[in-house]
């Protein structure tokens, strides 16, 4: 008889590992370093396009005042820019410049690296393939919370 799996258990334990995995990769120094708050909102802004200021504020859970410093800072940086929205003149819009999706995209890819050079050095060929089954299991999982 095959033992039951206690799905709380299991949440604990997965929530807990995912966290400190995502945490981890977030910390890990990068060249051009941002805020945590300056890397959400530009990566929000990269992925989801141009977005007004009180918009992302939304969407990033903070208060408008907050959002204004965190995008002064990133303009300073030259990384977000304003434009006039074209259907509504009196609004702006925030997106990224190339800089911008240069500098995400390099740190995409050195989390990666770190990455992969944890899973290389950690864990041997049978961890690494009971993990490759495992990713599209979370993705599921994920895409029902």
């Amino acid at each position: 008889m095959a033992e039951q799996v206690d799905v709380e258990e299991l949440a604990v334990a997965l929530r807990a590992s995912v966290g400190l995995l995502a945490r981890r990769l977030r910390e890990a120094p990068s060249a051009g370093e941002l805020s945590l708050s300056e890397r959400s909102a530009l990566s929000r802004l990269e992925r989801g396009g141009p977005v007004t200021p009180s918009a992302l504020a939304k969407l990033e859970r903070v208060s408008p005042q907050s959002m204004g410093a965190t995008v002064r800072a990133l303009e300073e940086r030259g990384l977000v820019e304003r434009r006039a929205d074209p259907g509504d003149g009196r609004r702006v819009l925030l997106s990224v410049t190339d800089g911008a999706r240069e500098l995400v995209g390099q740190r995409r890819t050195e989390r990666a690296a770190l990455l992969a050079r944890a899973l290389d050095a950690g864990l041997d060929r049978g961890e690494l393939e009971l993990l490759a089954a495992a990713v599209p299991l979370i993705e599921k999982v994920a895409e029902r919370i």
